[in-house]
Order: structure tokens, then sequence, then C-alpha cells
């Protein structure tokens, strides 16, 4: 017997445990100790259902895209703010359908999350063959512009971040 097949998660499985203890906020061995065999049950239980998470190539570049896509939440924040609080007329909501090349499910995940937390955006669905994601955009003066954005900013430094396949 493997050792994935009896400890499908590793890293899963210790990040749960540390949840565990901050959230029973008693660490003690006791606490230690169930902690890890509730996340190892859980992590036995869902293997079949987790995502396969690509191998992270660039871990430096990764806490960059993470800065910049706080910042890009932050700026978003106050451009919502100012369409919200101005005249109506103003906003120029769409779909827009942006054609992806990240072919792992988990990636797409995250591209997907990145753009929803990102105010102003909305991922609303993706496309059977999961080549296209459709976005609905609070404002969207050009649905080219918007698509070249997603593909530069977003798309393109995941795929740099980590290993994965590309269509």
């Amino acid at each position: 017997m493997s050792l994935k097949r009896w400890l499908p998660h590793p890293i899963f499985t210790l990040m749960l445990t540390v949840i565990w203890l901050f959230l029973v906020n008693k660490p003690s061995l006791g606490h230690l100790v169930l902690g890890a065999f509730l996340s190892w049950g859980i992590m036995l239980l869902c293997r079949d259902f987790m995502f396969d998470v690509p191998r992270l190539r660039r871990p430096l570049k990764l806490c960059r895209y993470i800065l910049m896509v706080l910042w890009d939440i932050l700026v978003a924040n106050i451009h919502v703010a100012r369409l919200v609080l101005g005249p109506t007329r103003r906003l120029r909501p769409a779909f827009v359908e942006v054609p992806v090349r990240i072919e792992n499910e988990f990636l797409l995940g995250v591209l997907a999350c990145i753009l929803s937390l990102t105010p102003g955006t909305v991922s609303s669905g993706l496309s059977a063959d999961h080549k296209t994601l459709l976005l609905h955009v609070l404002d969207a003066a050009d649905g080219d512009d918007i698509i070249a954005q997603v593909k530069s900013r977003y798309e393109a430094p995941l795929l740099e971040i980590f290993e994965c396949s590309i269509s």
C-alpha cells in the first residue's frame, strides 16, 4: 500500500489541523491529536473529490501575484464605489466571453475566484469544453480590452507560476 493512499493530501491535512487548533483556541496535545485525526479522516474521505494541484514553479512570482491581486481588489473597490454612487447612466454592464488557455481545473477555479473577488466582475460560467469563461462586468467599455486584461494580468502569470498544460 502506498503512502499516497493512506495520506492523500499531507499539506491540506496539516492546514486543517492548524485551523482546528485555531478554532478550539486551547492548544494542547489532546486537541493536536484530535485535530490531526479529524483532518486525516476528512482528507481520506474527500481524496476522490480533490483537484489535482499543479506543481509550483515560481514561488516568488506567486507572492508578487498575490500582492498584485490584492492591489487590484482595492483599486476595483474604489472604482465600483464611484460607479455605484455616481449616475446610473455611467454604468455599462455586459457579459464578456473570455477564451482561456488553462486546462487544469484547479487553476481554472483559481482564475474564476480571482475574477469574482475583484469588484465589478463576476465569473458567471464556464463552457462545457472549459475553453471559455463567461464574465459579467459592471463597467464594460470595451470587451476586447477586458479580455486582453484578464489574459495578460491574471491568466498568463498563473500559467507561468504553475507547471500545467495549456491549449
